[in-house]
């Protein structure tokens, strides 16, 4: 299709007085500040609103601004983001808030190319944060939006493309309502959320666009949008070693660079290991008399490798063995409460502090 048919002209008017009479309630929607909008629409990046709430409200009472972002340690903003993945997100997070308080004053600045130049934000974040905080008449493309506009087309356009995305936000640029660029973009995300569904049937006959939309007038919907067959996961086995010492438990980092760089972890090998392996290695180490168990094993899947997971408990380790270098021991209560560990690992973190 090209650009010229990228038409939406007619789409402003009724999608934004539905919004207005329909739009859900959200802690960062109620209270739209600038601070809010981009930590929220940061979270909301592969995740779902549902799961985004907990974690916004916890965040916020203890962070409630850009300077106390700058200003916490790594610990404790790794721990606040525990769970959410895509560590680099919160990282990104406080690099931004630095060259905030640096540059603006602690203010996140009132245009949308400069809060392009800031770590973690990109076109559709910048469009968001400068729309809905600031009411500066700017594109937010994000999938929801690429979904819904794509059916209002009937346009077979390749979604992931860049090419494409681009001239969806020259055409919502076009039509955007300069009086309320925040509404309209919320609008289309909205509808996208609750209305224009993926992954199964759209709700038609509440659409607000269902009279205008090309795919819905030739029985496209569920056609669209077009966007190539993700890749198979690779699959990785892992053992994972739960030490204990002295009611203890022990936890590495890992590297700063790959997977959950920089995020503490309990130690594992690649592969599977067998009982008599592990029993053998923790005799070559002199771990002394100890206790080996199985526990029950997890699985955790990442955007492009899936981690199948067997695990051992491993008790009464001797005290001046060295098994794994740079392990640190920790009190189970820390481990709970200071030290973030991804959420990959939850299975196992449970079945200790749970004492199974």
């Amino acid at each position: 299709m090209q650009e010229n048919d990228y038409s939406l002209e007619a789409l402003a008017e009724p999608l934004c007085l539905w919004y207005e009479k329909n739009k859900r309630s959200m802690p960062w929607r109620d209270d739209a500040t600038p601070y809010h909008v981009w930590l929220s629409e940061i979270m909301l990046q592969q995740t779902r609103i549902e799961a985004v709430k907990e974690y916004y409200r916890r965040f916020t009472e203890q962070l409630p601004d850009v300077a106390s972002l700058a200003e916490v340690p790594e610990e404790e903003l790794m721990k606040l983001w525990e769970g959410l993945g895509y560590y680099n997100r919160a990282r990104n997070l406080q690099k931004a808030a630095r060259l905030v308080m640096e540059r603006y004053d602690g203010r996140l600045p009132a245009s949308y190319d400069l809060l392009l130049e800031l770590p973690g934000i990109g076109s559709y974040t910048a469009g968001a944060i400068a729309s809905i905080a600031y009411g500066i008449a700017a594109p937010a493309v994000d999938g929801n939006v690429l979904r819904v506009t794509m059916r209002y087309l009937n346009c077979d356009d390749d979604i992931m493309k860049q090419s494409v995305r681009k001239k969806m936000e020259r055409a919502i640029m076009a039509v955007i309502p300069r009086e309320k660029p925040g509404v309209f973009n919320q609008a289309l995300m909205e509808l996208g959320e609750v209305i224009c569904i993926p992954n199964g049937k759209p709700l038609c006959g509440q659409c607000p666009l269902a009279a205008l939309c090309r795919a819905h007038a030739v029985g496209r919907e569920t056609e669209l949008p077009v966007k190539p067959e993700k890749k198979s996961r690779r699959i990785e086995k892992r053992t994972i070693l739960l030490l204990e010492q002295e009611g203890r438990i022990g936890i590495v980092k890992r590297p700063e660079k790959g997977l959950l760089a920089g995020l503490w972890e309990f130690p594992a090998f690649d592969g599977y290991k067998t009982l008599p392996w592990i029993k053998e290695w923790l005799a070559a180490k002199g771990a002394g008399e100890t206790k080996v168990s199985r526990m029950q094993g997890g699985k955790h899947i990442f955007s492009h490798v899936e981690w199948h997971m067997r695990g051992y408990r491993i008790e009464g380790i001797r005290g001046e063995c060295e098994l794994i270098p740079n392990l640190v021991w920790v009190e189970k209560e820390e481990l709970k409460n200071r030290y973030a560990l991804p959420i990959a690992f939850h299975t196992f973190l449970q079945q200790i502090l749970s004492g199974k």
